[in-house]
C-alpha cells in the first residue's frame, strides 16, 4: 500500500511538471510570436535614417506653438507615427491646446505640456479615447534635443506580460518637449565607444537630447525653430506634486496652429 501511494505521488509530481513545462512552452511561444508587442522595435543599423537631422521640406506639415515664453515650431512625422500625429493634429485644430499648461519641467532635460490642468492630470469627463493611441516606435526617430514626443498614458499587461514582460503601451494628448541632459565625460565616452550605429551616437553628441529615452515614446515631430524656448520650458522653477515637477508660475500653451512648412515664413 505504501509503495502504491509513493508511485501515485510520483505520477502526480511528473504530471504536474509536464503541465508546467507545457504552460511554459506555450508562454514562450506567445512571447516569440508577439515579441515586439509594441514594446520594442527591430533596428537594422544598416538602414537607419536619422530623419530629424534633415531640415523640413516645402509643404511638410508643421505645428506652430505659441507659449507664454515664446514660440517654437516643429515638423510633424505622419509617415512614421500616423496615429499619434493624427490625434495631435485633430486636437490642435479643435482648439484643445489653447490655454493648456506646461505641467512638468525637469532639471533642464525636458518639459511636458498640453494639459487642461496645471497638475498634469486630465479633468473628470475627459475623452479617454484620445488617451489610448497605440505607441508607435521607429528606428528612424530618436529623442534628440527638440524632439516632440507623445507621453505614455497607460500600459496594458495581460497574464503573459506579467510573466515574460512587455505589454501594450498607449499615449495620448499630452506631449514632452525634449531639451537635453548634461553630457558628462563618461556619457561622451560611452557614446563614442558605441559603434553599433555610429551616426546615432554622433548625433546625440552634436545635438544633445536624452539617450535613455530612446525607443520609449512615440516621436511625433522635431523642433526646427525656437530651441531656446524648448530650453526655457525645461528649466523652470518648480514644486513637486508627487508626480510631476510643476512650474511655480503658470506657463501656458496659448495656441497650437497646424500649417505647412515654407522657407519664406
Amino acid at each position: 500500500m505504501v509503495q502504491k501511494q509513493k508511485n501515485t505521488g510520483l505520477r502526480l509530481v511528473v504530471i504536474g511538471l509536464l503541465i508546467m513545462a507545457a504552460l511554459t512552452a506555450a508562454l514562450l511561444a506567445l512571447a516569440v510570436a508577439h515579441a515586439k508587442n509594441d514594446t520594442y522595435v527591430d533596428i537594422d543599423p544598416g538602414t537607419v535614417k536619422l530623419v530629424q537631422l534633415d531640415p523640413p521640406s516645402e509643404g511638410d506639415p508643421i505645428a506652430i506653438v505659441d507659449t507664454t515664453l515664446g514660440e517654437f515650431r516643429f515638423v510633424l512625422y505622419p509617415q512614421y507615427s500616423p496615429k499619434a500625429v493624427e490625434n495631435f493634429i485633430s486636437l490642435a485644430e479643435s482648439g484643445y491646446y489653447s490655454n493648456t499648461y506646461v505641467f512638468n519641467s525637469d532639471s533642464g532635460a525636458y518639459s511636458a505640456a498640453g494639459c487642461p490642468q496645471k497638475s498634469g492630470t486630465l479633468p473628470e469627463g475627459a475623452d479617454t479615447s484620445r488617451e489610448l493611441i497605440p505607441r508607435e516606435l521607429s528606428q528612424d526617430l530618436w529623442p534628440f534635443r527638440g524632439a516632440v514626443c507623445s507621453l505614455t498614458t497607460t500600459v496594458d499587461k495581460g497574464f503573459r506580460e506579467f510573466l515574460v514582460g512587455g505589454g501594450d503601451y498607449y499615449n495620448g494628448s499630452r506631449f514632452a518637449l525634449i531639451n537635453s541632459i548634461e553630457f558628462t565625460d563618461e556619457i561622451k565616452e560611452q557614446l563614442s565607444a558605441d559603434t553599433t550605429i555610429p551616426d546615432l551616437s554622433a548625433a546625440f553628441l552634436e545635438k544633445g537630447g536624452i539617450p535613455n529615452f530612446s525607443q520609449q515614446m512615440t516621436v511625433i515631430g522635431q523642433t526646427y525653430e525656437g530651441l531656446d524656448v524648448i530650453e526655457a520650458l525645461a528649466s523652470l522653477e518648480v514644486q513637486s506634486n508627487g508626480v510631476y515637477k510643476v512650474p511655480v508660475d503658470d506657463v501656458m500653451i496659448n495656441s497650437v496652429t497646424i500649417s505647412e512648412y515654407s522657407a519664406e515664413d
